[in-house]
């Protein structure tokens, strides 16, 4: 007489952990700031937003910072047809602006002072008005760890290009019409950039059409 063997059952194949995303050294913690930058968050940011140098062929000179609004990127041009390009984050419907002007000025850990139409709408902004003096610069500063002040004509625009730690708005259109860029992105530019720069900010066609109604 046969005896059934029995059939092996299969020992259940443990789920893979899921991968964890290296930071780079580009986007490592910055201990020595003024204020300890903590490393970014790769996870929150598609690698196609990370900093890197690319071929970009323009009539622009080099030294100009050329914000791509709706390709979510800032190219600063370098000769020979290079450029460094930069993920942002950029403003939202309403609040984006367009144009050429000049790059007058640049801070490390600057105020943050909301324009006056900003605290008619958000009131809860009052105690960083310009009549308060604005607010302290540090990690909860939504200027971030470097600013960099658009004018045109000689007259401020209101409008910056500055840092932040929320890499998760990096690629997206968030802000009240400033440039955004990961606090590591913005150091980097601000020590490449010098005043009296030349800045042309191509607006995105989709907003202007949706602002027009």
């Amino acid at each position: 007489m046969s005896t059934r063997q029995p059939i092996p059952v299969a020992a259940p194949v443990p789920a893979a952990e899921p991968m964890v995303p290296v930071t780079p050294l580009m986007y490592a913690a910055l201990p020595d700031e003024r204020f300890p930058i903590p490393a970014v968050d790769v996870s929150q940011v598609e690698e196609r937003w990370w900093r890197r140098d690319v071929d970009y062929e323009t009539s622009e000179r080099p030294g100009t910072v050329i914000v791509d609004t709706p390709a979510k990127y800032l190219y600063h041009v370098k000769p020979r047809g290079r450029a460094t390009r930069y993920g942002i984050g950029v403003g939202r419907e309403g609040f984006s602006w367009s144009g050429r002007a000049i790059i007058a000025y640049k801070r490390e850990w600057p105020r943050w002072t909301p324009p006056d139409s900003m605290v008619a709408r958000q009131p809860e902004l009052e105690p960083y008005s310009i009549a308060n003096g604005g607010m302290d610069p540090g990690l909860r500063n939504p200027l971030g760890a470097r600013s960099l002040y658009i004018h045109q004509g000689g007259k401020d625009t209101l409008y910056r290009i500055h840092g932040t730690p929320e890499a998760w708005t990096i690629g997206k259109a968030v802000s009240s019409g400033c440039i955004r860029l990961l606090n590591q992105d913005i150091i980097h530019l601000h020590s490449e950039v010098r005043d009296g720069s030349p800045i042309v900010v191509i607006p995105d066609p989709m907003m202007e059409q949706i602002a027009l109604g």
